[in-house]
């Protein structure tokens, strides 16, 4: 898996760092994204339908019922992130487990979003009181977790929604722990099972203990 070069070059940005390393996505851990996005639908005229793990093929125009096609979804995604501010708040239980860890792991947020979106979102997080450091990647996130954890053999701990990027970490940095999170679970039943080495919480009260007890604080 190749690197994302705009990823890389935040990463350089950041102070060099040996404590325990946190990574965590953004969208349905710390964010929640799939309670007000289909709000965020209905007031565009579109409808969502969660009949599978995917956006494609699950939003329809409300007036004529048409599925919309890729690029309409994608689109429309972007403008979700650029008022992100008016529909995302913060997962329950997630501010208090993070501030729970307190100096003693460096907390490193990691989105899959265009790049074009890093400001908009790091505005808000600031404003939600989250000011970790907040990288954004457009290809797959493994290769980026590896260069987080740089040289020092420092535990890492991963949380994201989805499999295939708990997968990929894995792939990059064999010895992660990896944490299935989703802040809306109504879609798990969609997911295919994640793998046997994958912890899966229901929330952030569960993840919190695992995650302390992961990163040997």
């Amino acid at each position: 898996m190749s690197d994302d070069p705009e990823t890389a070059r935040q990463i350089e940005e950041l102070v060099a760092d040996d404590r325990p390393l946190l990574v965590l996505d953004v969208d349905d851990v710390l964010l929640e994204f799939i309670r007000p996005f289909p709000n965020f639908l209905r007031a565009r005229g579109y409808d969502l339908t969660l009949a599978s793990f995917r956006l494609t093929g699950n939003i329809a125009e409300t007036a004529s019922g048409r599925l919309i096609e890729q690029p309409e979804v994608t689109a429309l995604l972007g403008d979700f992130f650029d008022a992100q501010a008016d529909w995302q708040c913060i997962t329950e239980g997630a501010a208090e487990a993070l501030a729970g860890l307190g100096d003693r792991a460096e907390i490193i947020l990691l989105t899959a979003m265009p790049h074009r979106h890093r400001a908009v979102r790091r505005a808000h997080l600031d404003a939600l009181g989250m000011n970790y450091p907040l990288l954004t990647t457009e290809m797959a996130k493994g290769p980026a977790v590896a260069k987080l954890r740089g040289k020092a053999n420092r535990p890492v701990v991963f949380v994201d929604d989805q499999p295939r990027n708990l997968a990929s970490v894995r792939e990059s940095v064999a010895d992660a722990e990896l944490i299935h999170l989703m802040a809306d679970t109504s879609l798990r039943a969609f997911l295919p099972p994640v793998p046997d080495d994958v912890a899966v919480v229901q929330d952030w009260h569960e993840a919190a203990p695992k995650i302390a007890v992961a990163l040997g604080l």
